[in-house]
């Protein structure tokens, strides 16, 4: 019995977990498909899209989406406080849906397909703010961590069959149907995640938040496969710490985000996620098919192998994320990935921009055969370096890292911020990566390249090391520092000579003592 139990209990929470990773899949999927549908000689016919305005159709295409992705991730807080994760998944998927229909619609139309990129973009944007909140919220203690971790590795896979459907449907007849199937095919995830929402149940932690107890045990008892005694002491536990977060976040103002400790994690949390996505692999991810054509070309046969290549860079990513949750996660702390993986990148891109400036005959209007040349190997080789430093390094570390930053009383504002600023930074870069390539060429691997230096020293001399930190740990590090005998700084030492007073004190001080809550990865 105990082993059927156990069983059930692990199938259960993988299914919970298949579900609503399905968003995951989508967001990748969406993320990886555009650059090369842009491409189609067919999708350029049907939408009129002359050479003069490709570069403007792409921007357009991409940062609107993303521009809806952002008022998403804002607009979805009120829902699921309101209605609940569930529904808010359920609304995000028909949204979604909605968004693909009006995409595939052969309208001839760009303002219309416009308003499809849109409409996906507030379905993408909403699930993942609420995804990563459901997954927490459902996963047992010992397992969060690796299912959390589930939600970065579907959206790579989604990246990586984005990018071989694409390759492979290039050898259909250019109609209409060459850039509609890729494009519909988004529905598959989309409406997976919505319908199997049907089959589970509302998050413990938000019921309990409306005082629905009963439903709460229900969900709890179901996703545990358990009513046993250990189960009854995990309730109480979470009534416990609900009221917890309920007693540490009361009476909160905006304006205490603005005293110095919690405006320095607050500009922390944001800097964090502008800097992932100016690393240069946001870009490369919704243009794959562009940058590589800047290293092989892209016109006649040669569109097709800017296609393979996009395909190979997209399976290292899912190879390289997968071997940092297995076996680099927790290991390692998480200042040195992120200043050695920025130093990785810098060197790649700027090596790049170096070899491709130096020999013209890799550049698009002198390469007319289906090989490469050695230079251009070499070239696509440190692309594919770059991509795997992202993955050990900025890929998932800005998620953990803004968690830990935050306390109870600041942490949802703080995190909304972050994923706010995660967004606008998407929005950025896709909107202006066509007008920098058609622009730069080649200097825009070195735009990145100097871009990567710099963060890395921003995080050198920003940011503290908050891995294997508890919170209470990495509340002193925000503590305000009151110079020793020596006028030296005291941020992050022990040393008794050192004088600390915080604004999270003086909270302490008049609530009579705040319990934080744990950190979800």
């Amino acid at each position: 019995m105990a082993g059927s139990k156990a069983v059930s209990r692990v199938f259960r929470i993988y299914w919970l977990t298949a579900i609503v990773c399905c968003g995951g899949i989508l967001f990748g999927y969406d993320s990886g498909v555009i650059g090369g549908v842009l491409t189609f000689d067919s999708f350029l016919r049907d939408f009129h899209c002359t050479p003069d305005v490709q570069t403007r159709v792409s921007a357009i295409a991409v940062g609107i989406q993303q521009a809806g992705a952002l008022a998403g991730c804002l607009a979805i807080w009120p829902v699921t406080n309101r209605h609940g994760r569930r529904r808010a998944m359920m609304y995000c998927s028909a949204i979604f849906c909605l968004g693909v229909i009006f995409e595939v619609i052969n309208s001839h139309s760009l303002p219309v397909f416009y308003l499809g990129r849109v409409i996906c973009g507030l379905g993408i944007g909403g699930s993942a703010t609420v995804i990563p909140i459901y997954l927490s919220e459902m996963s047992p203690t010992d397992m969060r961590a690796r299912l959390g971790s589930c939600y970065q590795f579907t959206f790579t896979v989604g990246i990586l069959v984005s990018y071989w459907v694409d390759y492979g449907i290039q050898f259909r007849a250019p109609t209409a149907a060459q850039w509609q199937i890729p494009l519909a095919l988004q529905l598959v995830p989309g409406a997976l995640m919505g319908l199997g929402m049907l089959s589970l149940d509302e998050s413990v932690r938000w019921l309990l938040s409306q005082g629905d107890s009963p439903r709460a045990w229900t969900s709890l008892t179901w996703i545990r496969a358990s009513s046993g005694p250990s189960i009854a002491a995990e309730f109480v536990q979470i009534k416990e710490g609900i009221e917890a977060d309920r007693h540490a976040t009361a009476d909160f103002h905006v304006r205490e985000l603005l005293e110095r400790p919690n405006a320095r994690r607050f500009l922390l949390g944001i800097s964090l996620f502008l800097a992932q996505q100016s690393t240069g692999a946001t870009a490369m991810a919704y243009f794959g098919p562009q940058f590589f054509s800047l290293l092989v070309g892209g016109s006649g046969t040669n569109q097709s192998l800017t296609l393979l290549l996009t395909g190979v860079f997209g399976a290292l990513k899912v190879i390289s994320c997968l071997a940092f949750i297995i076996w680099v996660a927790e290991r390692f702390g998480r200042r040195p990935l992120l200043i050695l993986g920025a130093l990785a990148m810098s060197l790649c891109m700027a090596s790049t921009a170096f070899v491709v400036r130096s020999d013209p005959s890799t550049t698009p209007t002198q390469t007319t055969s289906n090989s490469i040349k050695s230079t251009g190997i070499l070239t696509i080789s440190l692309i594919y370096l770059d991509i795997i430093a992202y993955n050990f390094s900025w890929g998932p570390l800005p998620w953990p890292c803004t968690a830990e930053l935050f306390n109870t009383r600041i942490r949802e504002p703080g995190v909304a911020a972050g994923v706010a600023a995660q967004w606008l930074g998407n929005f950025v870069w896709s909107a202006s990566t066509p007008y920098i390539l058609a622009g730069m060429g080649w200097a825009t691997f070195l735009l990145f390249g100097v871009l990567d230096l710099a963060i890395a020293g921003f995080v050198w001399g920003c940011l503290p090391e908050t891995g294997g930190k508890s919170l209470e740990e990495i509340e002193v590090l925000f503590e305000q520092i009151v110079p020793d005998e020596e006028g030296e700084a005291c941020l992050g030492k022990s040393d008794d000579r050192c004088s600390i007073s915080s604004s999270s004190s003086r909270h302490r001080d008049r609530e009579g003592g705040e319990r934080y809550g744990s950190i979800e990865e």
